[in-house]
């Protein structure tokens, strides 16, 4: 991974900035909504134990029968198609009936719905209609109760038949409508609102199952209450919605409204709303069960409340980017819940408040983080490129046998100036530099400096030799001194091949450059070549296009001559070697190319230095192979700046040396 990559990372790390922040959001606006949730249960909590006291709230007497205000017109002809709004809030009756009860300025409207697959019928006035099929219907005033028997053999109209006594301003007979289709019948009649009444029961009698016939299910009855919701009104604080409720969620009174239009912070977007809800409040409870203009509310929190448990909730607005904060607390007298007072209270500043903390932290922190990644990015890269400097400097220093290009002739080593630790390396790379190129020198001028101190011991021990031959020596000695001339012989011609070497490095540096064909050349050696070959065979391959190149011929044709003189060492006689020149990308590229054994791996990087070779020791007489041709190749090839490699053929047949050249530089000429 590069240094930049790194330090990427390491900026990244700063992106804990944003989440511990949003962390810290989400926490205040916690503890933002829990504050406003405890003022808002002190507040219920008040105008709770003012409704107490003034006795606003009647007793609850139990289960009761809640009565809805009628939505329009009731007609009553034993349908439903008036009651249709109220149906969603129908209340149980029996095990297969529903009830529902309204009122308006003309009366009280009942309608009940019982469903049975087998029936039973008769008319109110038979003598078995108590065994058929029929409703009970008890009515219950400040005097005492009274019971009606509701059942008809056809449908349509029929008159309720009292089951009781007569009762002080209850009625003798009542008029129903009765209807009725495959799946049951349906009951439907008014009460005048003259009758005072206090209780009302509804009795279900099946025949199929049976029972008690006589049996009803009376309750008290609840209904809405405009008294109530004026009383409500003046406890109830500015901006805050207020609902009574039965311990059942029956709603008795209602007063205020949810403010849900935009303050002067502006309404939120659906974005900022989205990131409220699903970044900051996630505890939001849906809003549909806490709908403002149905007649119960059948939540946790009601139940809890009815249960005498105050309890606090924050909930979605009917309003997009609103919340609202209800709050639940039992109207309790002496122990005993007669109702829950809710109060609801819409905010926008919370949502708003936490998206503008939310939003500025974020972009705080994403601003903090570019700074700080392009910061680093730039410091990298700066690191980078002087690293990359002092890379590209050691790599242009050094050649491939250790010595140096005379990159101190032109200059120090970059960036030995600088202060940091940078600079520190880089000195540290200069003096190693400096330390190497002494060495190298040394090693470089050790050849000649060893062939003219030899010269003077060599020509003592040659005349001594020669002495010995005028001398008469015992015959068992011949052969020591046989020995000795031609360890002589040998160590005079390593002197000569080691001074020769170092003219042959002066008079390449020398060399003079000009623009030749290199077809020329090759060619020109490859002819001469083929009288030197015997029995083997010589292919030459040319480009079929001119391939000129700035260069000094005469050290291309020695270093193939070197090249064709190792290449025959290997080859068997009736062998074959390939010559061949090809362009290359920055230059030209010759190869000598010859059948014979291959290159051990161990040697191919050292086949070119001085003194290295693989042909087989002489035996006593001959003369010594020094290994320097390969040597000189090497540098004709630096020479013109290029190298010299070798290789064993893909199909194992041979080996292949070859020569890139890029060219020898161009003099100017000075004015």
């Amino acid at each position: 991974m590069s240094l930049r990559r790194k330090l990427l990372l390491v900026a990244l790390c700063t992106l804990a900035l944003p989440i511990a922040g949003w962390l810290y959001v989400r926490q205040m606006e916690a503890l933002l909504r829990d504050g406003q949730a405890q003022a808002l249960l002190a507040s219920a909590g008040a105008v709770a134990r003012s409704l107490v006291v003034t006795g606003a709230v009647p007793p609850a007497s139990g289960r009761s029968w809640y009565v809805q205000p009628a939505p329009g017109p009731i007609t009553v002809d034993g349908y439903g198609d008036d009651w249709a709004p109220l149906t969603p809030w129908s209340q149980s009756l029996g095990q297969h009936g529903k009830l529902l009860l309204t009122e308006d300025g003309d009366g009280l409207y009942l309608y009940a719905v019982v469903r049975e697959i087998q029936r039973t019928r008769a008319d109110a006035d038979d003598a078995n209609a108590l065994a058929a099929d029929h409703l009970i219907l008890t009515l219950g005033n400040a005097t005492g109760q009274r019971r009606y028997l509701l059942t008809s053999a056809a449908p349509g109209p029929l008159v309720a038949q009292p089951l009781d006594p007569t009762v002080d301003g209850l009625p003798d007979l009542l008029a129903a409508q009765w209807q009725e289709d495959g799946s049951g019948y349906q009951v439907e009649l008014r009460l005048p609102r003259s009758l005072h009444l206090r209780v009302l029961g509804v009795g279900v009698y099946d025949a199929a199952a049976g029972g008690d016939r006589m049996a009803s299910d009376t309750r008290g009855l609840l209904s809405y209450s405009d008294k109530l919701s004026g009383e409500l009104a003046q406890l109830v604080p500015d901006r805050v919605q207020a609902r009574v409720l039965a311990p059942q969620g029956w709603l008795l009174a209602r007063t205020g409204r949810l403010n849900s239009a935009p303050g002067a912070d502006g309404q939120p977007g659906w974005f900022a709303s989205l990131v409220y809800r699903s970044l900051l409040a996630t505890r939001l409870e849906d809003a549909s069960p806490w709908s403002q203009d149905v007649p119960r509310l059948d939540t946790p929190e009601v139940s809890q409340a009815g249960a005498g448990k105050p309890v606090a909730v924050w909930r979605s607005g009917e309003e997009r980017g609103s919340v609202v904060l209800a709050a639940a607390v039992p109207l309790e007298r002496a122990g005993k819940v007669d109702g829950v007072l809710l109060l609801e209270q819409a905010s926008r500043t919370v949502p708003l408040l936490a998206n503008r903390a939310l939003f500025g932290l974020l972009l705080t922190s994403f601003g903090v983080l570019l700074v700080a990644g392009g910061i680093l990015l730039a410091f990298a890269t700066r690191l980078s490129l002087r690293l990359g400097r002092l890379r590209n400097a050691a790599e242009r220093a050094q050649l491939n046998d250790g010595r140096l290009d005379g990159l101190f002739e032109q200059g120090r080593f970059p960036m030995t100036d600088a202060p940091d630790e940078i600079g520190d390396l880089a000195r540290s790379f200069e003096r190693l530099f400096e330390v190497v190129d002494g060495y190298t020198d040394y090693l470089r001028t050790l050849a000649s400096k060893l062939s003219h101190e030899l010269n003077t011991p060599l020509a003592i021990v040659k005349s001594s030799l020669d002495n010995l031959e005028h001398a008469a020596l015992p015959a068992e000695a011949q052969p020591y001194l046989a020995r000795a001339r031609d360890g002589v012989a040998r160590l005079g011609a390593l002197v000569r091949a080691m001074s020769e070497s170092s003219r042959m490095e002066r008079s390449i540096t020398a060399a003079e450059p000009e623009d030749v064909d290199l077809r020329d050349v090759v060619r020109g050696c490859a002819d001469a070549y083929r009288a030197l070959i015997g029995t083997r065979r010589l292919d030459c391959v040319l480009p079929d296009t001119p391939l000129r190149l700035h260069c000094a011929p005469e050290l291309i044709a020695q270093a193939l001559d070197k090249l064709l003189d190792n290449a025959l060492s290997f080859t068997p006689e009736h062998g074959w070697l390939r010559l061949s020149l090809s362009a290359a990308t920055d230059g030209a590229e010759i190869e000598l190319a010859n059948q014979g054994p291959l290159l051990p791996e161990a040697m191919q990087g050292r086949l070119f230095d001085s003194l290295v070779s693989l042909r087989d020791k002489a035996t006593p007489g001959d003369a010594p192979h020094l290994g320097l041709g390969l040597y000189v190749v090497r540098l004709v090839a630096e020479r013109h700046g290029g190298i010299a490699s070798a290789r064993n053929l893909d199909d194992g047949s041979g080996v292949a040396f070859s020569l890139r050249l890029r060219g020898m530089p161009r003099q100017r000429l000075s004015g």
